[in-house]
Order: structure tokens, then C-alpha cells, then sequence
């Protein structure tokens, strides 16, 4: 996946399936639905939350954390002195800076292919300076490590 701005879940499932190999009357029988119902799926941007679990579930991938990831890089930052931080939620509260490997790798991908420089990078996301060059040296250490065969 390129990008975590635009994304077309029917896409990405119709890829997983082609990787798992998986048998389309596996899929109408799953779903209890026709050939052609699957492919409106696999053609819609979007699906609701319960299909979308179905899938997930199916194929073994977290289809959710897609979008878990284009909320970590394209929500705007919390402001600390937000008077939202004063009303409490019985919802469950996750942090917004935890990285995944696949987030790592997208914005270092960025900064190697001279699409992004470490400073639009830091401007547009929201990592901080030292955390984007502890992740820059690190990759490039992993990167060296590989070549020579270590």
C-alpha cells in the first residue's frame, strides 16, 4: 500500500484474496451472498464495519488498521491546553503516538525517495525531530546490516 491518504478497502481485500488464493465460492458461502455481490464489495471504497470484520476475520488481516493508521498521520495534532482534556469519556482512550512498523516504514520510504524532506515530514505528520532521526539511523543500520549479510 502506498498510501494511508487514499484509501479503497474493495481494492485491498480483492488483493488479499488473490494472495490467499482463496476460492470465490468460499467467499459466497461465508457471506451467503452471490459472485457478483463479492465483486461490488471488492468495488466499493468502502464497507460497513460488520463486513469489514467478516473480512478481516476471513482472511486473517486487520483491515481496521488501515484506517487506524490514517488517523495516526493525517489527524491533526491535540493541543495540551484543550478543554477537552477535562471532560472524561466512558469510551476507550488510545494514544496517537504509537508508530506501527508499516507507519515507520511509509515515512521513511517518503524521505528516501526524496518525495518528503525529514522537515516536511516533521511539519506534516507531527513526529518529533528526534524521533523520525532515531528511526532514519535505525533503518539505515537494518539497511547495512542486510547488504553485508550480517
Amino acid at each position: 500500500m502506498k498510501s494511508f491518504k487514499n484509501i479503497n478497502v474493495g481494492n485491498l481485500i480483492r488483493q488479499r484474496v488473490i494472495e490467499s488464493e482463496m476460492d470465490i465460492s468460499r467467499l459466497c458461502n461465508f457471506f451467503s451472498c452471490t459472485e457478483e455481490e463479492i465483486e461490488e464489495m471488492y468495488e466499493s471504497a468502502s464497507l460497513e464495519c460488520s463486513v469489514l470484520l467478516k473480512w478481516s476475520k476471513l482472511l486473517e488481516y486487520d483491515f481496521f488498521r488501515i484506517y487506524s493508521q490514517h488517523l495516526i498521520l493525517f489527524s491533526p495534532p491535540s493541543n495540551a491546553y484543550s478543554s477537552d482534556k477535562e471532560k472524561t469519556s466512558s469510551l476507550p482512550q488510545f494514544r496517537k503516538n504509537i508508530y506501527t512498523k508499516e507507519v515507520i516504514d511509509f515515512l521513511i520510504e517518503l524521505i528516501q525517495s526524496g518525495e518528503k524532506n525529514m522537515n516536511e515530514v516533521i511539519n506534516q505528520y507531527g513526529i518529533p525531530k528526534t524521533t523520525l532521526h532515531r528511526w532514519t539511523v535505525k533503518y539505515r543500520k537494518q539497511e547495512k546490516d542486510g547488504k553485508d549479510g550480517k
